[in-house]
């Protein structure tokens, strides 16, 4: 448990947010309070309803400040990308490993699949903030390989759950199993062995 900060009267969102981190993966959502989170930023107690109204209110900015930057990323790096895609999805794959190398944001997709179902808004403010953006994102990528004759014609959508499926794992694995094992967790050899032999299975 990290060392709760001396006291201010006052505290920026940011570190609101930071402090929102901490106590979700320690406590889980549901069990979490407001409070709880002021206090381990350093505010004084009612300084969060400044910023957020709520506990939901503070997941949605967690998402859209921590999960959403990278998502753009990606959607930029697609936009820029000109020749075939297996390149431009190897890339995707890099950033998405970044992304779960990082130990404060594989919290969020943990909560997700953990806690969300209990709370039907978030979980469609999530879906389609993160998952059908994402999932659409993919699911260009592979019209795209069909298009220039790098693909074969496949579900289009399906081919991009496919994708998703294996890195939402190492998510998991990443916050549930890894603490627990004997060896340090490295995502990247999954995910290039994913990624090669989908490109394999996707080859017309």
């Amino acid at each position: 448990m990290s060392p709760v900060p001396r006291r201010r009267k006052d505290a920026r969102p940011a570190e609101l947010l930071e402090a929102a981190l901490e106590v979700f993966a320690e406590k889980g959502f549901a069990a979490a309070r407001m409070e709880d989170i002021a206090a381990r930023a350093g505010a004084a107690k009612g300084t969060i309803y400044l910023y957020f109204p709520s506990k939901e209110a503070v997941f949605e900015a967690l998402v859209r400040s921590a999960i959403v930057p990278n998502l753009e990323r990606a959607e930029a790096l697609a936009a820029a990308h000109q020749g075939p895609v297996a390149p431009l999805l190897r890339e995707l794959m890099g950033l998405l490993e970044t992304m779960i190398r990082d130990s404060r944001l594989v919290v969020l997709p943990r909560l997700m699949i953990g806690e969300l179902y209990k709370f039907p808004e978030l979980a469609r403010f999530y879906r389609a903030t993160v998952i059908d953006r994402g999932l659409g994102l993919i699911a260009a990528m592979h019209r795209k390989g069909v298009e220039q004759g790098e693909f074969r014609p496949e579900d289009s959508d399906a081919v991009a759950r496919l994708v998703i499926a294996p890195v939402l794992l190492m998510a998991i694995w990443r916050t549930v199993f890894a603490p627990y094992g004997d060896e340090p967790f490295d995502p990247a050899p999954v995910l290039r062995a994913h990624v090669e032999i989908l490109l394999r299975g996707l080859a017309p």
